[in-house]
């Protein structure tokens, strides 16, 4: 890549500019050493400490060493990368340096560092901040224009150190390199408190949406309509009449069964109560009913217990992974043949209006009301039940499934050490509190309506949260234009003073390092820290 490609790569938005008053653009190898020597054998003893880095302690998101380890001076010389106080360690392997595994090293023990080999180092001579040059790094347009110089196989590929020898870095007057790295902190800091404030909104949402349901099922969201309302049909007259539909059921399935030559199903009504005592429920309007789930559904039962023959093509077969509270995942659904779909469905035979309930696993307890315009079959991870709809609105069955109340009971029956199981046993007797039908009704509209609500602030929530992703990215482009604040030119000239362009920064640091002794070289590189800029400033 040219280099004037490269630049309009790298500083977004300047190519073709004019930089500000007193800065310069240079190659980053002019203001830094990259990838220096090692120290010499005899720069400490050695079992001397010293610093020791893997790629695993730097942490992409705080762009910081955050667990580095202590291993002996001569352990560590020879094998890895050495670096030293003040200087800008940067992943060059992928997905590292992609995911922005950038950070200054300080705090060093004995001052001196060692680390993974897939660090570049870079150590600036004086006339940059190191923070300057981690700050200029971490934009995302830097890491893409190094992504695309990467060499290597896939999964191996790297940065080479011609890439940053060749990087075109603006340079400012030191004194303006400090403002402009405390005012991005600043302003990146004020970003950072408020993408934390707007990720603590969907766990908010979600206790929200956790109340609304309890709400729901207890009777207290429902409360005021239930004042003006008079039902036409009383909760116990509600359940008698599911129970006369399903022995209704029960004897056309009997008779259907009977004329096609099959052995006539089990009565669902019959089935074995596991007569475990119920967890404590709150307590409920006196015009509710509560019930076993089974009373309340023409059947309840699970998926195949025999793991199927996957096909690329064929019939859509579900199962735990595929259910989540009030949805179906239809994405990465596994496929199975016709003969074995029919073969399943003599089972269970989903159709709308059916509920289906994980079992197994540590998402067990997740309900999702079948709206799929397809057929489909069950693995035994998921339960089905086919509510009596004309009683128990599917709606208000998917509600009351999800809610605490019905959760308590599933955590206090689950089973296994391992893999946590739900028996249909177990299902089938949970306690539902059944509401007149009105109300289920009336309770289906108020749910769905504040879910609607959360549901919008949520969306607001992703919109500001994507607004503040690209704003940190803003902030930093704006820096490196010299747009961010009054330049060190203008400021002089406000205050009647004069002050050192960054050319003239770059060669006078250029002529001390030419004719400065080894030990006041080292001393020079040493002092290049924001706090002893400010004090030069």
């Amino acid at each position: 890549m040219s280099s004037v490609t490269l630049a309009e790569t790298i500083v977004e938005g300047q190519a073709g500019a004019d930089w500000p008053e007193g800065w310069t653009v240079t190659q980053l190898s002019n203001v830094c050493e990259i990838n220096p020597p090692k120290p010499p054998k005899d720069f400490l003893p050695p079992n001397a400490p010293v610093s020791f880095v893997p790629m695993s302690a730097v942490d992409a998101d705080q762009g910081a060493i955050v667990a580095p380890q202590t291993k002996a001076f001569m352990e560590v010389r020879k094998g890895f990368t050495s670096f030293r106080n003040d200087d800008v360690i940067m992943a060059k392997i992928t997905p590292c340096m992609e995911n922005g595994k950038v950070a200054i090293t300080r705090n060093l023990t004995n001052g001196v560092g060692f680390g993974s080999t897939e660090f570049h180092v870079l150590r600036p001579t004086g006339a940059v901040l190191p923070e300057y040059i981690y700050t200029f790094i971490r934009q995302e347009s830097y890491r893409r224009a190094a992504e695309a110089e990467m060499t290597g196989s896939v999964g191996q590929k790297r940065v080479p150190p011609s890439f940053l020898e060749m990087t075109e870095f603006p340079v400012p007057p030191l004194a303006e390199q400090v403002r402009i790295v405390e005012k991005v902190t600043e302003l990146l800091n004020e970003v950072e408190a408020s993408r934390e404030r707007l990720n603590r909104v969907p766990r908010i949402l979600k206790r929200f949406r956790q109340a609304v349901l309890l709400a729901a099922g207890s009777g207290r969201l429902t409360e005021n309509w239930r004042s003006t309302y008079e039902p036409t049909e009383s909760a116990p007259d509600l359940y008698n009449r599911a129970q006369q539909l399903r022995a209704e059921k029960y004897a056309s399935d009997c008779e259907s069964a009977l004329s096609n030559g099959r052995r006539r199903p089990a009565d669902p009504r019959k089935s074995e109560r596991s007569g475990k005592q119920v967890v404590d429920l709150p307590e409920f309007p006196e015009q509710w009913g509560l019930y076993p789930l089974q009373d309340l559904a023409y059947l309840v039962t699970d998926g195949t217990h025999r793991t199927p023959t996957y096909l690329d093509k064929g019939i859509a077969f579900l199962s735990v992974k595929n259910v989540r509270p009030f949805r179906i995942r239809d994405e990465d659904i596994k496929r199975i043949s016709p003969d074995e779909h029919r073969e399943i469905n003599l089972r269970c035979n989903p159709a709308t209006g059916d509920i289906l309930y994980t079992k197994v696993g540590a998402t067990f307890g997740y309900a999702a009301l079948n709206r799929l315009p397809y057929p489909f079959s069950l693995f035994v991870s998921v339960a089905l039940l086919k509510p009596v709809q004309e009683c128990f609105v599917p709606e208000y069955a998917e509600i009351i499934l999800n809610s605490d109340i019905v959760y308590r009971q599933a955590a206090d029956r689950v089973s296994g050490s391992g893999t946590p199981d739900l028996h249909l046993i177990e299902i089938r007797d949970f306690r539902i509190p059944l509401p007149p039908l009105d109300e289920q009704k009336e309770i289906v509209r108020c749910v769905n309506r504040l879910f609607e609500l959360a549901d919008a602030i949520g969306q607001r929530v992703a919109r500001a949260q994507e607004r503040t992703g690209r704003l940190t990215q803003s902030i930093l482009a704006k820096a490196f234009r010299g747009d961010l604040l009054p330049t060190e030119a203008e400021l002089a000239r406000r205050e009647g003073r004069e002050y050192e362009p960054a050319s003239v920064l770059l060669q006078r640091i250029k002529g001390e390092r030419n004719s400065a002794t080894p030990s006041t070289a080292k001393r020079t590189r040493s002092n290049g820290t924001l706090a002893s800029a400010k004090g030069k400033a």
